[in-house]
């Protein structure tokens, strides 16, 4: 079908999906920006490591860089419409790890919840799942990196990784109470025996 007897519903959706590629896609370059580079205000990538170790993501240096690709690469690619599917999936990732940080003070984004990083993940997410619309960088290729079996592997890579970082992330704050009850354990039993009645 050519461009000039496409249904205007067509056009609506491949404009729609233009604007939550760009409007998503910006948002989450940005916020990559700020942990790589220190842009618009961010801590550059020294701080989003130090960041990263104080929540449990261990190695932090690591962990922040790829945070940081994950939310300023997935945010450009979905922008473009560039490789949609890994796009989304990898910023749906990322946006995964930071719900996790955010979940314990609950859902609203007033109170420090996750209802923003839920929000970004989503969005992404079903823009990796439902295609870039007609005015992409996919479709300029005729979709070469944005097939079926892309968007499985995609994200199953995604939520493998997801699963794995997290799981990690689990056991290094587990192990960090511990040591901090054996350190006040021992704490503890250092000030009774300094309190008992010494022999005369």
């Amino acid at each position: 079908m050519s461009h000039r007897h496409r249904h205007p519903s067509s056009r609506r959706k491949d404009l729609g999906l233009l604007a939550l590629r760009l409007g998503t896609g910006g948002v989450l370059f940005a916020h990559g920006a700020q942990k790589l580079f220190g842009w618009f205000g961010g801590g550059g990538l020294d701080a989003t490591a130090g960041a990263m170790e104080h929540m449990g993501f261990r190695p932090g240096r690591q962990n922040a860089m790829v945070a940081g690709l994950s939310e300023a690469g997935g945010g450009a690619l979905l922008a473009l419409g560039a490789a949609t599917p890994a796009a989304g999936a990898a910023a749906t990732g990322a946006m995964a790890a930071a719900v996790s940080v955010h979940a314990p003070a609950g859902f609203f984004a007033t109170s420090g919840g996750f209802e923003y990083p839920a929000f970004l993940g989503f969005v992404a997410a079903g823009i990796g799942l439902a295609g870039p619309g007609r005015y992409s960088f996919d479709h300029l290729t005729c979709h070469v990196l944005d097939r079926r079996w892309v968007v499985g592997t995609a994200f199953l890579a995604s939520a493998g990784a997801a699963y794995a970082v997290l799981q990690k992330r689990t056991e290094n704050l587990r192990a960090e109470a511990l040591r901090a009850e054996d350190e006040a354990r021992r704490a503890s039993a250092t000030e009774d025996t300094e309190d008992s009645p010494r022999d005369l």
